[in-house]
């Protein structure tokens, strides 16, 4: 017998596999132009803890990478809610709602860590080796992952339109592309700016991703943090699952 969750994740691995060419080739493209833009300008004349810029850059697109394809399943929800009525029939279906958005969260995580996997390679290539067999590191990406795919889910469920999806996209996703730590450290802002960004758990999970391929001590702080947020837009995305239902 199958499980409702393994279903649901079944039928998101069989579309992840007919576009996984096309898949990898887009998830290459923007971190390629970063590491070219701004590796090779910076890269071994900018010397950020102690590390060259492009040993810094590389954990950052990681961290960016696995929050913007996680959240991407909102676009596959979408698409099976508006225009192939999937939804429809895992309402008719005996699948609880913890079932459906765990599936589709791990959905969301498997396309994440791809990504990371196409970033790592990439930063091999321009001859940058960190620490990625450190347990700690994929973990900080498990849970920045899992973060941004239940908050997929739940955003997914509450928009009326792809038009929505593209909005809350501009505003949710796009802002902590740039000023979670990513390309910058956030030490270097202003006090009352730092105060801001520490909010964003993209933050966190720079700065725990980026900690683990140095070999650095763990911030466990930022590991509870990505752990109880996680949990939190999890139980929240249940609960819109139910909403959509109804």
């Amino acid at each position: 017998m199958m499980y409702g969750w393994i279903a649901v994740y079944y039928r998101e691995l069989l579309i992840l596999r007919r576009r996984l060419s096309r898949l990898l080739a887009s998830m290459s493209v923007s971190p390629l132009l970063y590491l070219i833009a701004f590796g090779y300008a910076m890269g071994h004349k900018v010397v950020i803890e102690g590390h060259t810029y492009m040993e810094f850059l590389i954990p950052g697109l990681a961290a960016m990478s696995s929050m913007t394809q996680a959240f991407a399943i909102a676009s596959e929800i979408n698409i099976s809610r508006f225009y192939w009525h999937i939804f429809e029939e895992f309402q008719a279906a005996p699948i609880t709602n913890f079932s459906y958005v765990l599936g589709e969260v791990l959905a969301g995580i498997t396309r994440a860590f791809i990504s990371v996997a196409v970033i790592i390679v990439l930063g091999l290539l321009f001859g940058v080796v960190l620490s990625y067999d450190n347990p700690l590191f994929w973990a900080a990406i498990f849970l920045n992952s899992f973060l941004f795919a239940s908050l997929a889910v739940g955003l997914a469920m509450l928009v009326k339109s792809h038009a929505d999806q593209a909005m809350l996209s501009s505003f949710v996703i796009t802002p902590m592309a740039f000023l979670g730590g990513t390309f910058f450290p956030v030490d270097r802002l202003p006090v009352w700016a730092q105060k801001i960004l520490y909010f964003l758990p993209l933050t966190h999970a720079s700065k725990a991703i980026r900690s683990a391929s140095f070999g650095s001590p763990a911030h466990c702080s930022s590991y509870l943090l990505l752990i109880g947020i996680g949990l939190l837009f999890f139980l929240i995305s249940i609960s819109c699952v139910n909403m959509a239902r109804d």
